[in-house]
């Protein structure tokens, strides 16, 4: 069911949101347990960010491809493997940060620049199937969200 604009436009401040709220929650944390990890196959602090920087960037791209391609088909992909292949642990945080604003910050411009028949965009996800854009913004509005609890 498609959203109504105002529930629209309280997912895009959300959105807006998020990497503030992420670096809150990153910096709460004492310096010294940024990259401790929890448990056996959780992510540290650091690691979430680093996530949440490759993350945002494929996330700007599929809601790029969801309204400007006919029927798209938006691949998922392992986020627990590119954490281990791209060494998140080791990759620098300050880059990471600064794309999840940038990315971000570019993407809400676009947001709401669009019409809105542009909503009603769909396509397949490789792993969740029918994919829209307004699934799109359910989706990217929490993320960071989540990942800053």
């Amino acid at each position: 069911m498609a959203l109504e604009p105002s529930e629209r436009e309280a997912l895009i401040r959300r959105y807006e949101e998020g990497p503030r709220k992420l670096r809150a929650a990153y910096e709460r944390i004492p310096a010294e347990a940024r990259q401790w990890r929890p448990a056996e196959g959780k992510w540290s602090a650091h690691e979430v960010v680093c996530h949440a920087a490759d993350s945002e960037t494929v996330a700007a791209q599929r809601i790029r491809y969801l309204v400007a391609e006919p029927n798209p088909t938006i691949v998922g992909y392992d986020q627990a493997n590119w954490a281990k292949t791209f060494d998140y642990q080791a990759a620098p945080l300050e880059p990471a940060m600064a794309a999840v604003a940038a990315v971000r910050a570019n993407t809400a411009a676009l947001l709401r620049r669009l019409p809105e028949k542009a909503w009603s965009a769909e396509g397949t996800h490789t792993e969740s199937g029918r994919y829209t854009a307004d699934d799109w913004l359910k989706v990217y509005a929490e993320h960071l969200e989540k990942h800053s609890r």
